[in-house]
């Protein structure tokens, strides 16, 4: 899982020492991109996403011109927000190409790089293949539908029902296949959204107060918030924001 403790790490060791990492890894597509979206550092399994023979055919590349169009505008999409918010997205599920050019599903995480004046410069990632072909597994369609929905109004009152009933799924039948994508049922996905926002929030305004983060991602009750907080990342809000205080420092 790539977090921020990963991206500094990256920064110590080189790029390419990571490169190296995933290029053994075939299910696992790894990535790194200017702010303009090129790519800058590839993996042997974009490589293949990519229907080419050797990452000098990819590099200074966008998705653009890669990828089909629908596709390659999805991603920048995501490139923009990833650059434009200084935050990561997680747990994205979305189509993408396998090897042999089909279109299937994966699960993609991208994280924001900071240059040293503490503006982003690009963004790291990594593509996780699913093994499922989107024609064989139509609802995931909608499944991506409601992951999306729940990733950008994770600090509303979120009807899982409702979202399910708007998709033509059974509820029941929603929680299965979420557990079967990001092994986390519809509403642990919701809470894991909130909770990764609280740390980013944290992350980028360590002064600010814990009840205005907590608040802000959709939380009422703030003794609940402290409590997944420190089962999420180990140490209560308040502990996180003084470390991050400390590091800054």
């Amino acid at each position: 899982m790539i977090d921020a403790a990963t991206v500094r790490a990256i920064d110590t060791i080189g790029v390419e020492a990571v490169e190296a990492v995933f290029d053994a890894l075939d299910d696992i597509a790894f990535f790194v991109k200017d702010r303009e979206g090129r790519y800058l550092s590839i993996n042997r399994t974009m490589v293949r996403r990519c229907g080419v023979r050797h990452k000098r055919d990819v590099l200074g590349k966008t998705a653009l011109e890669l990828f089909p169009r629908a596709l390659a505008e999805t991603y920048l999409a995501q490139d923009r927000k990833v650059i434009a918010q200084g935050a990561p997205i997680d747990k994205q599920l979305e189509l993408h190409i396998y090897p042999g050019r089909s279109r299937g599903w994966c699960i993609t995480k991208k994280v924001p790089l900071f240059g040293k004046d503490g503006a982003v410069i690009g963004l790291i990632g990594t593509s996780q293949d699913l093994g499922l072909l989107d024609e064989l597994h139509p609802a995931y369609r909608q499944i991506a539908r409601i992951a999306q929905h729940i990733s950008e109004n994770y600090q509303q009152n979120v009807s899982l029902k409702a979202l399910a009933e708007e998709a033509g799924l059974s509820l029941s039948r929603v929680e299965r296949l979420f557990q079967k994508v990001f092994q986390h049922s519809p509403r642990q996905f919701l809470v894991q959204c909130r909770l990764a926002a609280a740390r980013t929030l944290i992350e980028q305004k360590p002064q600010a107060r814990i009840a205005e983060i907590a608040y802000e991602c959709g939380y009422t009750d703030h003794s609940a918030f402290s409590r997944q907080f420190k089962s999420y990342v180990g140490m209560s809000p308040t502990d996180y924001g003084l470390h991050m205080r400390k590091a800054a420092a």
